[in-house]
Parts: structure tokens; C-alpha cells; sequence
């Protein structure tokens, strides 16, 4: 099998979508008719692959994940993997538990909670691209050296062909037959300069003085202007990120804003609810109207990195201003300066002072009181809860605008 399909990564998410068993053990066995026994991570040396062959991976093998210039190994991606649902908090102390565990130089890496939000969604399936997983080397520049780039070229009826030697001895002598009769596809490299690989290193001192020379008008203009450029390269648009407020008393928690922000229908919040961040998705028409733009929630600033703050939409608050503590502007007044403030209570009550005192920066917004469903007529108002959603994500659209959001760029500043 080619190193390509023995990638960490396509391995573990291809074994996630197909639901397929994923054993950590301490044998690189994978003879045995069943299943190994399973070891702790903190005892195993390999992760055991069921599908689409049997396969076992050391667990300290380094992935394309690459975080602060570094890889990062397939125990802290699996470890990432079983703790997707729990909190950041808890997630660090497990991951600390597990260090004291671990023996030698071995370590599990901790995810910064967009670095582990981007994972999770690529894990998943819900991404095809990562901002931080290298490409492979057949996809970045289109050469797989050797045997690798004629495993990629083969058919598809060839990789069938292969597994089915690696998982059922002997294949069908007719089977193989069929197979000898196909025609075998090749790439550009195959066709062009077969798989001897070539050393263009002597082209660099040709190329020399032609680069060392000043450049041509048309040159010059297609680096003052990359747009002018052949094809260019779509830039990748960060996500833009909303904070809660933190307070029990607030009406949005992180169990119930999907609901309100994507459905348009408020429901009471459950506070044992242990999830610590998610994403809602929304058209923004005077933005981008081709694609809706993914947004990340949080309640809480604590693994921010400072260029995160650039990319901040909006904060909903009660008004208490402790929930402002750890934020990169303390002072609410410079706060909404910055970034859209949101307020949401019952219709009928008056907001509190605090609220007030912030002025115009804070945008209030009213919703009928939840009632019991099963009682008479408790349905009939919450249709006003998706127009008070309407007129927060207009809000929102609106400061993005100004702040400097566009179809293809975040703000570098706000």
C-alpha cells in the first residue's frame, strides 16, 4: 500500500465516517483473526486501523497537523478526537493527567481551542480543508516520487485488487485476469519522466543571473497587483467569532444560541450543559452571497491568541461587567468601541442600568417570555422570536461591514 493511504490522519477520518473500530495497543501485530487487546494511551505504542485493511500506526507518529511550525503526533489527535465533546477546561486536565502518565519524552500536545475546533470539524468530515494540515505531497505539487506516484496513478480496480491480496490471500485467478486487462493510468510525472526521480538542482546557478537582474514593467506590476496574475490563489477567510456572556442569568447559553441564532425559536437554557465552544453558519448577502460564513461561539476568551480579537463580531451581555475581566479591552465603554454589544431580555422589563449606561454601542433586544408549551396559547408568541433574530444578525452584518469584513478577507484590525 502506498505511504499516501497510510497517512495518520486519512486513516483516522476515513475510520470515523465509517464508523470502524480504532484500538490503541501495545503490538504492532495485526496477523491475529480478532481484535487486540486494548491498552490505555498512556501504555500503547500503536493505534490499530480496521478499515479499509488492517493496519497498526505508532502512536507517536508525527501527522500533517502542524501547530507553532511543529507536527503534531497521532496520540494527541486520537486524545483530541475522544475528548471532542468536553469542555477546555477539562480537556487541559485530562491531557495534564496524561503527561504524568506518560514516561520518557513522549507528551500529548494541547490544542488551542480554534486549532481543536478546526480538527474536530476535518475529523468529521465536515471540512475539506484545514488552515493548519499540510497537504500531501501529491496534492501540493503533484509528484509522488517512485512507487508511490504509480500507486496514486493506478486504477481504482487496482487498489481493490491490492486490498483484496492483503485480506484474502489468494486472489480469484479470473479476477486477476480482468485486472492484467485493464488499462493502467499514469500522472504527469509517470507519463513525462516515468518514476526515476531527476535532480534540477543545476537549474538554480543557470537561473541566477536572470533573477538577479532588475525586474520587467510587467513583473513589477504583477507584484504590485497579484490580482493580474494568472489563476490566483484564493485567500482562506478566517471565521468570525461571537462571545457569550458566561452569567447564569443570561437568556443565551451555549445550549440553546444555536437553536436561536439558526431556527429563529427561543428555548430555556439547560445549564449543565458541558459544551465550551460550536459554530452556526449564516448568508451574509452584503458580504459574501455566494457561500454562508461560519461563525464560532464561545463563552470566554481563555485560549485566545491575539489576533483572534480582530476577528470578534459580537459580545452578548447582561451587563455585569466581571464577564469583561480577562477580555483584551476591560472597560465596556472601550470594549463597544471595538465590536457590536448585544443584550437580550424579556419583553415587558426594562433593561438594567448597566445596560443603559453603555449607550447606543449596545444594541437591546426584547423576546416574549418563554412559557410552559403545554399551556394554552404558549406557541402563538414565540413567532416574534424570529424576527428579533432577523434584527440582531442585521447588526451584526452591518459592523462587520464597517469593521472591514469582505468575501474573501477579515479585518486586520478593529
Amino acid at each position: 500500500m502506498a505511504s499516501v493511504d497510510l497517512d495518520p490522519l486519512l486513516l483516522l477520518r476515513q475510520s470515523i465516517s465509517d464508523g470502524s473500530a480504532i484500538i490503541p495497543t501495545t503490538s504492532a501485530d495485526t496477523s491475529s483473526s480478532g481484535p487486540p487487546p486494548e491498552a490505555s494511551l498512556s501504555q500503547a505504542t500503536h493505534l490499530q486501523f480496521t478499515n479499509p485493511t488492517r493496519v497498526s500506526i505508532p502512536i507517536d507518529t508525527p501527522t500533517r497537523f502542524v501547530s507553532n511550525d511543529e507536527p503534531v503526533n497521532l496520540r494527541s489527535i486520537y486524545f483530541a478526537w475522544l475528548n471532542r465533546e468536553v469542555a477546555i477546561p477539562e480537556y487541559n486536565a485530562s491531557a495534564t493527567k496524561l503527561n504524568d502518565e506518560l514516561t520518557g519524552t513522549a507528551a500529548v500536545h494541547k490544542f488551542a481551542f480554534v486549532e481543536r475546533l478546526d480538527l474536530i470539524t476535518w475529523l468529521e468530515s465536515a471540512s475539506e480543508e484545514s488552515e493548519f494540515i499540510k497537504p500531501l505531497a501529491g496534492e501540493k505539487d503533484g509528484a509522488v516520487p517512485g512507487a508511490a506516484g504509480a500507486a496514486k496513478a493506478t486504477s481504482k480496480a487496482a487498489v481493490v485488487s491490492a486490498s483484496a491480496r492483503a485480506g484474502r490471500g489468494t486472489l480469484d485467478p479470473r479476477l486477476a485476469q480482468i485486472y492484467d486487462g485493464e488499462r493502467r493510468m499514469g500522472d504527469r510525472n509517470t507519463v513525462l519522466r516515468g518514476i526515476k526521480p531527476t535532480d534540477f538542482s543545476h537549474v538554480r546557478k543557470l537561473a541566477q543571473p536572470f533573477m538577479s537582474r532588475k525586474p520587467s514593467p510587467t513583473a513589477t506590476a504583477l507584484i504590485n497587483n497579484p490580482s493580474l496574475a494568472l489563476n490566483p490563489k484564493p485567500a482562506r477567510r478566517p471565521d468570525p467569532i461571537i462571545l457569550l456572556s458566561p452569567s447564569a442569568s443570561s437568556l443565551l447559553r451555549m445550549s440553546n444560541v444555536k437553536s436561536f441564532l439558526e431556527g429563529g425559536r427561543y428555548s430555556p437554557p439547560d445549564h449543565n450543559s458541558a459544551v465550551s465552544m460550536l459554530h452556526v453558519s449564516r448568508t451574509m448577502k452584503e458580504i459574501d452571497p455566494t457561500r454562508p460564513m461560519r461563525f464560532i461561539l464561545v463563552e470566554g476568551p481563555e485560549q485566545f491568541k491575539p489576533e483572534y480579537w480582530n476577528r470578534v463580531v459580537a459580545v452578548f451581555t447582561t451587563g455585569q461587567t466581571w464577564q469583561f475581566k480577562n477580555y483584551r479591552w476591560s472597560n465596556p465603554a472601550e470594549l463597544f468601541k471595538h465590536t457590536l454589544g448585544i443584550y437580550l431580555g424579556w419583553r415587558g422589563e426594562q433593561a438594567p442600568d448597566a445596560i443603559r449606561a453603555f449607550g447606543h454601542r449596545v444594541m437591546p433586544c426584547s423576546i416574549e417570555k418563554w412559557r410552559d408549551p403545554t399551556a394554552p396559547g404558549a406557541e402563538t408568541s414565540r413567532w416574534r422570536d424570529r424576527e428579533v433574530v432577523e434584527g440582531i444578525w442585521k447588526a451584526i452584518e452591518g459592523n462587520m461591514r464597517a469593521k472591514g469584513w469582505r468575501k474573501d478577507a477579515a479585518p486586520s484590525s478593529i
